[in-house]
């Protein structure tokens, strides 16, 4: 600070806090944990989340599979100055039919990983069923809150006009709808227009445009794509 240097530690593992080459570090350091994984399974990493996945019909197999795999990333992560988490640590069966495969047990040591219902995986909420509908149902809810921002700047007497308010919805709202839909996107129709009413609000706040005024011409006075 100034003119006045802090004193000399040493790290034995690990980045410095708020450096700038700790991310890049991090990543180079981690990636390869990958190249230890079987060809059976499956693995995708993002600077420290890393998820696992093996697929097929028979449960014992694929259990028996991961466990090799969750081993094989413990002796990396020890020989490596690495830790995973066993508290964030999750499983969960993807599985669309019923009654038909009991649910896998996986150890990292002698932690047996609690098996759940969703997960969230870099953002995008992912149920056993894959039906997207946790998904939905929590990012209409935080869309919901994100809208009095825009009830606040719309007043008549000093508020924002309605260029600005249509940024400002794209930024705070519209972005996180974009955000995973190619994955979410798979939904079925029904479950996807749980998403509309928020779009629409959000257009008739920024437009000015009273409640029964048609959907199709909140579209066209604002420039937004209809599909």
């Amino acid at each position: 600070m100034g003119n006045v240097y802090s004193d000399h530690f040493f790290q034995a593992e690990g980045v410095p806090q708020g450096s700038v080459l700790s991310v890049t570090l991090f990543i180079v350091h981690l990636s390869p944990i990958l190249n230890h994984l079987p060809s059976s399974v499956h693995g995708s990493l993002y600077v420290d989340d890393l998820q696992i996945s093996c697929q097929g019909s028979n449960m014992h197999l694929i259990e028996r599979q991961l466990q090799n795999a969750v081993n094989k990333l413990v002796a990396w992560c020890d020989n490596n100055g690495h830790a995973i988490s066993l508290e964030k640590s999750r499983c969960v069966h993807f599985c669309r039919k019923r009654n038909l495969h009991l649910d896998p047990v996986i150890y990292i040591r002698n932690f047996a990983l609690p098996v759940v219902n969703d997960i969230r995986f870099l953002g995008v909420l992912l149920d056993r069923k894959l039906t997207f509908l946790p998904h939905v149902l929590h990012l209409r809810k935080k869309c919901e809150r994100s809208l009095n921002i825009l009830k606040v700047l719309s007043k008549t007497s000093w508020g924002a006009d309605r260029t600005s308010l249509l940024r400002i919805y794209q930024a705070v709202i519209l972005s996180r709808i974009d955000y995973g839909c190619m994955v979410y996107g798979s939904a079925r129709f029904t479950v996807l227009r749980r998403l509309d009413p928020i779009h629409h609000s959000a257009l008739r706040i920024c437009t000015g445009a009273f409640r029964t005024s048609p959907v199709e011409s909140l579209y066209i006075i604002s420039h937004q794509p209809t599909a």
